[in-house]
């Protein structure tokens, strides 16, 4: 009886820890991220696995909870006057990528008869890499303040910004025009990240309200560092914006506030839950019949994805003054398709710019390019000696 009244998701978030922590053993004896245990994790769990975990909506949003936490963890690690020193590479460097991604998308479209929204679409989906995975690996290695992880980290930032005119576009493409107050919002919004970014930078540090009161109250210090987290995201998101770029911005006003260390000693259980379920949510969307069914073209577009994403990224790093094995490195560690594109890809399919079978296919690609990318990335390094 008592086993009976238990919640059925409770026994769902047993056997994915269970599975993430063999898995994570396996991996770590390869040496390996915990990224793919999670994305393994939710291909087993989930709907088109053995169906342990059906609440995908649930693990859906504690995944955005989770990249939320993440974004606001590597904002309090970035130093925005390093950070704008590489504005060349990171406004050069994406434009190049956006236009690359689009005119990949034209030669494919060209051969099966794409329309020309469908393939400015497409490629806007296949220009953008992951922060998520990205920055998780570069915090890993110990590269993220490094010069290579600051390109590179510069380069995703500018792609989250540009995540909001790319879906301004895809839904002018599709037909929907957004409203009058939709784009005042967002000029708005846009206007305001970059005054508190102009205020960081001339502010140089500032000291938080009540920070000394609650300087040795762990309890507080937890309720804090959530409201500013998340605060922040919310204030973005009302402007139509990502809510993870807000929470990047808040994470950057908390290392001017010199306040990182118990913001993030509050925090940094929390964070890890969470960013695991947002990788498992992601290994739940791959769909394996769809897979099997399709395998070759589904290859065929990855292999194309990679080599392009990783030959652009390689190009700009080197134009930019770095060795070429820096930069072939760079270039695999911005090889692969976001979490972000998972937006553009459902705005797509709602403005019936892609049909059923695009989306699937792109969703798969997504996903398996997030799977891959810790093996491509580590391949990348030891052919180049990077370690």
């Amino acid at each position: 009886m008592l086993l009976a009244a238990v919640n059925p998701s409770l026994y769902g978030f047993v056997i994915l820890g269970i599975i993430i922590i063999i898995l994570g053993v396996i991996l770590r004896y390869f040496k390996q991220p915990y990224i793919i245990a999670y994305i393994i994790a939710g291909v087993l769990l989930g709907d088109y696995g053995f169906q342990i975990i059906t609440d995908k909506e649930l693990i859906t949003v504690m995944g955005d909870i989770g990249l939320i936490l993440l974004l606001f963890f590597i904002g309090m690690e970035i130093s925005l006057p390093d950070l704008l020193k590489n504005w060349k590479v990171a406004i050069i460097g994406t434009f190049f990528q956006i236009l690359g991604s689009v005119a990949l998308a034209g030669i494919i479209g060209w051969f099966l008869d794409w329309q020309m929204n469908r393939i400015i679409t497409l490629g806007f989906v296949i220009s953008l890499s992951s922060s998520a995975v990205i920055i998780k690996l570069l915090q890993d290695s110990g590269e993220i303040k490094l010069p290579i992880g600051k390109n590179v980290l510069s380069v995703l930032l500018m792609q989250d910004i540009l995540i909001v005119p790319m879906l301004i576009t895809t839904n002018y493409l599709g037909g929907n025009t957004p409203s009058a107050e939709e784009s005042l919002l967002q000029v708005i919004g846009g206007f305001l990240i970059i005054g508190t970014i102009i205020w960081i930078w001339r502010k140089k540090e500032f000291q938080i309200p009540f920070s000394q009161q609650i300087e040795h109250d762990q309890e507080l210090q937890v309720f804090v560092a959530l409201v500013v987290c998340f605060g922040c995201a919310i204030t973005t998101a009302f402007f139509g914006l990502s809510a993870a770029l807000g929470a990047f911005v808040g994470g950057m006003v908390i290392h001017a506030a010199c306040s990182t260390e118990w913001f993030h000693d509050s925090l940094h259980a929390l964070r890890v839950m969470f960013v695991a379920l947002f990788f498992v949510s992601i290994g739940m969307l791959i769909d394996l019949s769809f897979l099997i069914e399709n395998w070759e073209i589904v290859g065929l577009v990855i292999i194309a994805v990679y080599l392009s994403n990783h030959l652009i990224n390689t190009l700009v790093l080197h134009y930019f003054g770095r060795e070429w094995k820096t930069s072939i490195y760079g270039g695999a560690l911005l090889a692969q398709v976001g979490e972000l594109s998972f937006v553009l890809v459902a705005s797509a399919l709602s403005s019936q710019i892609i049909s059923d079978f695009t989306y699937q296919l792109t969703i798969i690609v997504i996903s398996l390019t997030l799977l891959i990318s810790p093996f491509w990335i580590a391949t990348t390094k030891k052919i180049v000696k990077m370690e």
